[in-house]
């Protein structure tokens, strides 16, 4: 009984496969062509099979597919809860969780979007980093000094914070705002899940 993730290398899907790499849960990658919307090694046409067009999606062992990066994340930490790689469902430290999701996947990860998108003018650009600027100060601030977001437990949001951190990084190619992210983003980079991430999409942080 195996997850197949379907990914493009350094797209979000990097977030659940950081993920599956905590978890312990037997898993393939599946990668996934964006330019030629094909996926496997025979080609496949991807849009048939996620009309959505984009990555990550996830096939799970009951032949279900899954997408939406902050749901999925969230169905593979219920699925070990023993490695507490978020707070237990039904709980209010949850609905925090939850909070903090939507907040790296609404103001962080897609409000990042408008960046790549060659039609943007520089005087776009600058007012969406400015912007951009405040809301990963709330992300660093919700850090502070500790080990991860949670405190000195690593989360699914940490996984998602990693994307939008290296985001920031190649895009915007300034150091990350405020004190606290810069050495957050490096203490996630030493993760063994990480590593092994990088090595298996060939990517560069």
């Amino acid at each position: 009984m195996t997850y197949q993730l379907f990914f493009s290398p350094g797209a979000c899907s990097l977030t659940p496969h950081v993920v599956l790499r905590e978890s312990g849960l037997p898993f393939e990658l599946v990668r996934v062509d964006l330019g030629k919307r094909t996926v496997g090694a025979d080609g496949a046409d991807w849009m048939a099979l996620n009309p959505k067009g984009y990555v990550p999606a996830l096939r799970l062992p009951n032949g279900a597919l899954l997408t939406e990066t902050a749901v999925m994340i969230q169905y593979l930490a219920d699925q070990v809860p023993e490695k507490k790689l978020a707070p237990t469902p039904g709980t209010f430290e949850r609905v925090r969780f939850a909070e903090t999701l939507n907040f790296i996947a609404t103001e962080l990860h897609k409000a990042m979007s408008p960046l790549y998108n060659p039609k943007a003018n520089d005087e776009l650009k600058a007012s969406l980093i400015e912007r951009l600027t405040k809301r990963y100060a709330i992300l660093g601030e919700h850090v502070g000094e500790k080990t991860y977001l949670d405190g000195d437990t690593f989360t699914v949001a940490d996984a998602y914070a990693l994307f939008v951190l290296r985001a920031w990084k190649r895009n915007v190619k300034t150091p990350h705002p405020g004190p606290y992210l810069g050495s957050y983003y490096a203490r996630l980079l030493e993760r063994p899940s990480v590593k092994a991430m990088i090595e298996a999409e060939k990517i560069e942080v």
